[in-house]
């Protein structure tokens, strides 16, 4: 099975100042081609044994499967939170001109 060369990872982040600087690090750095903010998602979740409740700013992080364990490691040394979410996606397929700006956007080197 081939392993898909691009990804969208989802991350949040407590609110859109700190998305936004999460954002533009991850672009200029060329870890992310691209990165969607969406901004007032109600998060629930259980956390030291609490039912939480927070509106968060939810990232779209575009990039090349390459680059998880890059922005793993970016995101554990630069995130506000404690354990900050990654989730990957793999995108089995994208246009070639959409692929190629993807491609040209990111640092080749990993």
């Amino acid at each position: 099975m081939n392993t898909p060369e691009f990804q969208i990872l989802l991350s949040t982040a407590p609110d859109q100042a700190s998305a936004e600087l999460l954002a533009r690090d991850l672009v200029k750095l060329k870890l992310a081609a691209c990165v969607n903010l969406m901004p007032q998602v109600t998060s629930i979740y259980s956390w030291q044994d609490k039912i939480e409740q927070e509106q968060e700013v939810l990232l779209l992080i575009k990039s090349k499967t390459a680059k998880f364990a890059a922005i793993e490691d970016w995101l554990d040394k630069n995130h506000p939170y404690d354990v900050p979410e990654l989730i990957s996606c793999n995108i089995n397929e994208v246009s070639a001109s959409y692929g190629q700006w993807l491609t040209n956007s990111l640092d080749t080197k990993l």
